[in-house]
């Protein structure tokens, strides 16, 4: 048997996404045998993770003072959004420096199964920006090509079929089922670069 310490912390571990019960294992034990000026550090920053940290009032995505820094950008296209599920697609996609507006991220995607409506994701707080700002002309839609994406693409599609919003889906060139995060800088430039209208 293992310490209750022990347990404590693979059981911990094994509920973050991608963990299973033997990586979880294996990560605590190489913590136990690691020099506390090792594990001191990763303690703290797992404590003040969200200290000074929040969502932008603007696009939602994670920031450290909101407006963030993508949306206080003078530079970028202030009529255009792209709209991703979470705060890592955003990431991804700046790698790819082909696309120079502004984000929304909806935090999922609609799932009815998984009791995830479109109030639970960040949708009304993407149709009120449409509404109060009348410069943005164009929405990109770069969900995941999964079937709970693409229904969520549908859904803001007909929400916005007689608006003045003209709605783009990102290119195909993403495997079904692939999540952005995971896809390499120039297949995911192009589907950028190639979108079409949805």
């Amino acid at each position: 048997m293992l310490p209750p310490s022990l347990k404590k912390l693979i059981d911990e571990l094994s509920r973050l996404p991608g963990i299973g019960p033997k990586t979880a294992q294996r990560l605590a034990v190489h913590l136990l045998r690691s020099p506390h000026a090792r594990i001191k550090p990763l303690g703290e920053a797992l404590l003040s993770l969200q200290d000074g940290l929040a969502f932008c009032e603007e696009c939602w995505h994670v920031t450290e003072e909101s407006p963030c820094s993508i949306c206080s950008d003078d530079s970028r296209d202030k009529t255009q959004i792209c709209v991703v599920e979470e705060v890592l697609d955003v990431i991804a996609i700046e790698k790819t420096d082909k696309f120079k507006g502004l984000y929304h991220v909806l935090h999922g995607v609609l799932s009815p199964i998984d009791g995830v409506g479109a109030e639970q994701l960040k949708m009304k707080e993407l149709f009120d920006r449409l509404e109060q700002h009348p410069e943005i002309n164009e929405l990109v839609l770069a969900t995941n090509p999964s079937l709970e994406g693409e229904a969520t693409a549908l859904y803001i599609q007909k929400q916005l079929a007689d608006s003045r919003v003209s709605v783009s889906r990102i290119a195909r060139g993403l495997p079904i089922g692939a999540d952005l995060e995971y896809a390499d800088s120039v297949t995911l430039g192009k589907a950028m670069l190639h979108r079409t209208d949805y």
